[in-house]
């Protein structure tokens, strides 16, 4: 048959997909813990391996534990057109965050075979391994590795806070597969998921067509001044790490502010030494997280912040070093793969919006090797990384239907 308009997924099928896969980590406040390289993460993906072959894929698992479930086209000499995102979660994350993106796709080859609908290139759905980056820093290394952003040697080094290695804990849940993990060609690669914030639901828009991703600083940030007794040691006399760390969030906030509305500073952690309540601290180290989707505005609020916390310091007579976690450049995503996405979103009736992602996501790294965009839907109050994360099915229908449009104008369907 030949793939028309009104072929749509099945978003009931979707929608009980999504709700048992939620049952693995499943919280008391109803939430997800699922993170990655546990056994709730391989309870999650033999799920979805499951679910796959009973769909007709093979399934192809590579040395990062990145998964790849490919549906045949009639040329399989033709580069796949590939979709997929993450089944790892926060420690108390949601139902829908990085899941939806894997099960939309899985929907999108169940829907085709309900249709009897042969594309010409195959499909393949894929699962990333800790995009989420809450067990082992950095995120997305999955894909990263994979793209050739990191070495395979450093993502199995990387060590969580017990001390337990990446690649052996791959190994142990029995997902450290025999595939290279590196790229290869791919005709086209989309991504749908929860928007994560707040923009569709205000304006009230069903989708978002993705032009590209904020890039992203991460830093650590040390002050150290002198340790003394809380008590008998004067204000006035004092080398305190906090006396320079508030102007330094004070002034960030204002930098933040001046490039609005698409920049952003977060400071999402904080260790103090050496942490006794009635010592003044001899250091601090504050984790500062700097975004925005043009990368010459970025690189400028890199050298503000640089310039700010030296000032600082200085000021109230601190030594300082700042430590450079992670650097994600500013994406652009490919113009033939937004605009497959734009048809279909104009094809099928929706409300829609173009924007920017304001979180990290595998396509970050699949775009510097793939022509690659992403879809997005609301969630409800903006609310992810959190276990009230909620989506309506309609939406979440919604956008798996522009994801089955948009792999299929670039798999040219019969």
């Amino acid at each position: 048959m030949t793939a028309s308009s009104n072929l749509s997924v099945n978003g009931q099928r979707l929608w009980d997909s999504l709700m048992e896969m939620a049952t693995i980590g499943a919280t008391d406040r109803g939430g997800c813990n699922r993170q990655a390289l546990t056994d709730l993460d391989r309870d999650g993906r033999d799920l979805f391996v499951r679910w796959c072959r009973e769909a007709g894929c093979s399934i192809d698992v590579d040395a990062m534990g990145n998964i790849f479930a490919r549906r045949p086209g009639r040329n399989p000499d033709l580069p796949p057109v590939l979709t997929g995102s993450h089944l790892d979660t926060q420690p108390t994350g949601g139902k829908f965050d990085g899941v939806y993106g894997v099960l939309a796709g899985l929907e999108v080859l169940r829907s085709l075979n309900d249709a009897g609908v042969e594309t010409e290139a195959p499909l393949e759905v894929a699962v990333w391994t800790n995009e989420e980056g809450a067990r082992f820093s950095p995120a997305m290394i999955g894909s990263g590795v994979w793209s050739g952003e990191f070495e395979l040697d450093y993502a199995y080094s990387r060590e969580d806070k017990d001390g337990r290695k990446f690649g052996d804990e791959l190994a142990r849940i029995g997902y450290r597969g025999e595939t290279p993990a590196r790229a290869r060609p791919l005709t086209a690669a989309f991504e749908v998921h929860i928007e994560q914030g707040p923009i569709l639901e205000q304006e009230q828009k069903q989708i978002g067509v993705l032009n590209g991703v904020q890039g992203m600083h991460w830093y650590d940030l040390t002050l150290t001044g002198q340790p003394c007794h809380a008590g008998p040691s004067p204000m006035t006399g004092r080398r305190d790490p906090f006396m320079g760390l508030h102007r330094i969030l004070e002034q960030l906030y204002r930098l933040a502010e001046s490039h609005g509305p698409w920049a952003r500073v977060t400071f999402g952690d904080i260790r103090v030494e050496p942490g006794s309540r009635n010592t003044v601290p001899e250091s601090l180290t504050l984790a500062v997280d700097l975004r925005h989707p043009e990368q010459p505005v970025l690189d400028a609020m890199d050298r503000s912040f640089r310039e700010i916390a030296a000032a600082a310091a200085d000021e109230a007579r601190l030594e300082h070093s700042i430590r450079d976690e992670w650097r994600s450049p500013a994406v652009a995503f490919a113009p033939q793969c937004v605009a497959a996405v734009r048809e279909s979103v104009a094809e099928l009736g929706y409300s829609n919006m173009e924007m920017f992602s304001g979180a990290g996501h595998d396509s970050v790294y699949i775009s510097r090797v793939a022509p690659t965009s992403m879809i997005f839907v609301p969630c409800e109050k903006g609310l992810s990384h959190n276990e009230a994360e909620n989506a309506e099915p309609a939406d979440l229908e919604a956008g798996a239907n522009v994801l089955l449009h948009a792999m299929l104008k670039m798999a040219a369907s019969t």
